[in-house]
């Protein structure tokens, strides 16, 4: 009989145990699981050589991706976060970048002809290889941004107001004289 009695006690208190830890390992899966979704950096994606005409990308975070070769005509990326994205050969022709952070994006070789840059962020971007027929640059800011000389004398033609996050005037980014 007090065999059997142990027997219960250590059985209730392996339940306890086993019952606690449970708990306390699902406890951790949970913390792990919120801080990979609060810590985890926005995942580059290859969206090259595809057919993406007028896709809505506005206000997402695309950092780093790659758009090279891509068909982007009149694609919507107003107000995204397009840090160190490449658009390589790219056919933005119509698209829209207003309110757009493409800081140390890749604009080289690209088809930015009517491209709406109003107010976008182009800080340290790559575009020496690209021409920007009918584009509209108000507010836009191009510090440091690597162009021909010919291209930022048209864009100095047009170039008018200040961008509203950096603070800096369009034509003083451009080096207008």
């Amino acid at each position: 009989m007090l065999s059997a009695s142990c027997d219960r006690i250590a059985y209730r208190r392996f339940s306890i145990i086993a019952a606690m830890a449970s708990k306390f390992l699902i406890s951790l899966i949970a913390i792990a699981l919120v801080f990979t979704t609060l810590v985890a950096p926005a995942q580059a994606i290859d969206y090259g050589r595809r057919n993406l005409i007028e896709n809505d990308f506005s206000g997402q975070d695309l950092t780093d991706s790659l758009f090279d070769h891509a068909n982007l005509r009149g694609a919507n990326f107003s107000y995204a976060n397009l840090r160190g994205v490449r658009f390589f050969a790219a056919n933005l022709e119509g698209a829209n970048f207003e309110g757009a952070d493409l800081t140390g994006a890749d604009l080289e070789s690209a088809r930015l002809t009517r491209t709406n840059f109003s107010n976008a962020v182009l800080v340290g971007a790559f575009a020496t290889n690209t021409l920007f027929n009918g584009a509209i640059i108000d507010g836009a800011d191009f510090t440091d941004v690597l162009l021909r000389l010919d291209t930022e004398k048209k864009l100095c033609d047009i170039a008018k107001g200040t961008n509203p996050v950096t603070g800096r005037n369009t034509r003083d980014t451009l080096n207008c004289f």
